[in-house]
């Protein structure tokens, strides 16, 4: 890639830095990704200053980055309330220094997999609070008369609304966003990544309101075996070590076929040989699904997944039941500071 080029991209991105209120986000621009890609097509001489130049680039988008937070964190708070007690523009006590606060475990471990999986070259979307029929179901291949369309596994507003009961309520706006670059010869490469919602009864294993990873590949050649390949370097990188996975057939409507992965449980996390933890949902992209977005399924398949974060954190950390993640417990919440 010429030089031009990458000055483009630089231009480009800081420009976005300057007016963004989530300055971090441009670091995982897909500019970054398509510089990196170039680096193969480079003979060997052109390799070492292309590389050095690229890395100057994303450099540089840091350093702005940071000074974008900083000026973002400094700056004078907008007054929305003319009835609140005391003026929030002014210099009062913090009710809360920064020091005596951290990150709930969940939002630390949600940005580990958002990252694991976005340096495996996937971009990341957060999951919408609130969505409709189409996008939550119809997109996704689910019969009128599916169960999970029924209030009892699924919320829904007077309106018809519906609190996502998973993350792949954005499936179809990531096909279609991707579609032109499959159709130029590349391929569609996304995550979505928030809460979740489900008309559950609360005990130690199922919760309302929880977290979900949903992805999905679509390329002209994707395979099984390349989705099972990603979703064990996953948790071998979650988790830091080897891990043995198996599968077994299972159904959901958006894909075909469907399977649920499972770990053997590490020894180092309190496993027994033989102990298999289901994990993963995951499968083949169903062809009424691509066909939703628009996308030839005679041409193009892919592979989707969907983890529960929940899930990954209660073994990663031996964590036995799932309702204290919503407890505002502080004994469990300073484990993690």
């Amino acid at each position: 890639m010429p030089s031009h080029d990458i000055e483009a991209v630089r231009s480009a991105l800081l420009e976005r830095v300057q007016t963004s209120e989530t300055p971090r986000d441009i670091l995982r621009a897909p500019e970054f990704k398509g510089l990196y890609s170039a680096i193969g097509s480079l003979s060997p001489e052109e390799k070492g200053p292309y590389g050095k130049a690229v890395n100057e680039l994303k450099q540089a988008i840091e350093a702005a980055v940071e000074a974008r937070i900083d000026l973002l964190e400094s700056g004078e708070i907008e007054s929305i309330d003319v009835s609140a007690p005391w003026d929030i523009n002014s210099q009062s006590p913090d009710f809360l220094p920064t020091n005596k606060g951290s990150q709930h475990p969940l939002t630390k471990e949600m940005e580990v997999v958002v990252d694991i999986f976005t340096r495996m070259g996937f971009s990341a979307i957060e999951s919408r609070q609130i969505d409709d029929d189409f996008h939550m179901f119809g997109s996704l291949n689910f019969p009128e008369n599916h169960p999970a369309r029924d209030g009892y596994d699924t919320f829904r507003t007077e309106e018809g609304f519906i609190p996502p009961a998973h993350t792949s309520t954005m499936q179809n706006r990531i096909l279609q966003a991707g579609k032109p670059v499959l159709e130029g010869g590349g391929n569609i490469a996304g995550i979505s990544y928030g809460r979740v919602y489900r008309n559950e009864d609360v005990d130690a294993t199922h919760e309302h309101t929880f977290h979900q990873v949903e992805g999905v590949f679509v390329s002209d050649s994707a395979t099984l075996g390349e989705m099972l390949g990603t979703l064990q370097a996953f948790f071998e990188v979650y988790y830091g070590q080897a891990l043995r996975i198996k599968t077994q057939p299972a159904y959901f409507p958006f894909v075909e076929p469907g399977l649920e992965i499972m770990i053997e449980k590490p020894a180092v996390l309190g496993g027994k040989a033989g102990e298999w933890l289901e994990m993963v949902g995951c499968g083949m992209v169903h062809p009424n699904v691509l066909e939703s977005a628009g996308i030839d399924p005679k041409k193009y398949r892919g592979f989707a997944w969907g983890i529960g974060v929940e899930r990954l954190v209660m073994l990663k950390y031996g964590i036995e039941d799932l309702r204290y993640f919503e407890s505002a417990k502080l004994g469990f919440l300073r484990k993690f500071v």
